[in-house]
């Protein structure tokens, strides 16, 4: 992981409701909903050359989430866009900018859990950073957690939800090993995802990658799968498990905070010769070419 503070972030102007405040004053309220029980949905977005890549399939699933939440009074994608342009212009961004999106369903008029005291609407907030792909280029080592996905009858990942503790303690596990990022397997015992991103595997000339039963339909992952298939890349959707990654010839994971990045070894297993395959490069180059000319121009 090659996240650390970064200089340019210091005097952050961030968005919290509409208000644009220094990093250092802004505030949420306590009986906000996400502090209460992280009770809200999230997109990452990134700015490249001025523009935001694929911002309208991200507001989609913003909005398909709250509404599987039954959040009330949703602001309209205009809304949202016009505070992420505010948030953009107020710290001079244009490039090299990671955006956090979080709408929670707002302000409580006491504790509880209850939806019902929520009368205030949702609360938007706009975290803007700079912020480099966050993995090594020359690619990551996984351990394979023991906490698992949940199964969609638990907690449907078609949400994407701000209760992200089982992430947290995967990481957690690869931290103590001394790994980038940690595998997750769902209730099945199927590969998932990591505890970040999602993961794709090289084998026989093909592009395999698991199923969003366990793991959220990720945008990053989609763009993959499309670009290999105007490639003439054969691709599969399917359940796999962790021998078959082991034994894979290529591996990567993808993500809209660090892109592509290839796995060169999963639980002491080298991947193929330990270093980033032909396909990897040739879909890293083709995603890092279609994000950088193409998207919402915002900045």
């Amino acid at each position: 992981m090659l996240q650390k503070f970064d200089e340019r972030n210091r005097d952050l102007i961030v968005n919290i409701a509409g208000r644009l405040v220094h990093r250092d004053e802004a505030g949420v309220s306590p009986f906000d909903s996400a502090v209460q029980g992280g009770d809200a949905v999230w997109e990452g977005l990134r700015l490249s050359n001025g523009r935001i890549f694929a911002l309208d399939e991200h507001l989609a699933r913003l909005r398909r989430s709250a509404h599987a939440l039954a959040f009330a009074d949703v602001p309209t994608d205009a809304e949202i866009t016009g505070q992420i342009r505010r948030t953009l212009a107020a710290n001079g961004m244009r490039d090299g900018v990671h955006i956090r999106l979080t709408l929670t369903r707002g302000v409580k008029i006491t504790s509880g859990m209850d939806p019902r005291l929520n009368d205030a609407g949702p609360t938007l907030i706009v975290l803007a950073e700079f912020k480099d792909p966050v993995y090594d280029p020359s690619g990551i080592r996984l351990i394979t957690s023991s906490v698992r996905r949940p199964a969609p009858d638990c907690l449907d990942p078609k949400i994407h939800h701000n209760n992200l503790l089982p992430s947290i303690l995967a990481k957690i596990e690869a931290n103590v090993a001394g790994a980038d990022d940690a595998v997750m397997l769902d209730h099945r015992g199927f590969i998932a995802e990591t505890n970040a991103t999602h993961i794709f595997m090289v084998s026989d000339g093909a592009l395999l990658t698991p199923t969003t039963a366990s793991c959220p339909e990720g945008i990053t992952r989609a763009t993959v799968l499309r670009l290999a298939e105007d490639a003439g890349i054969s691709t599969e959707v399917s359940d796999y498990t962790l021998p078959q990654l082991y034994n894979a010839t290529e591996a990567f994971v993808t993500g809209t905070m660090g892109g592509l990045a290839p796995v060169v070894a999963v639980d002491g297993r080298t991947i193929g010769d330990g270093m980033a395959g032909p396909v990897t490069k040739h879909l890293t180059e083709l995603y890092a070419n279609l994000t950088a000319t193409t998207g919402t121009v915002l900045a």
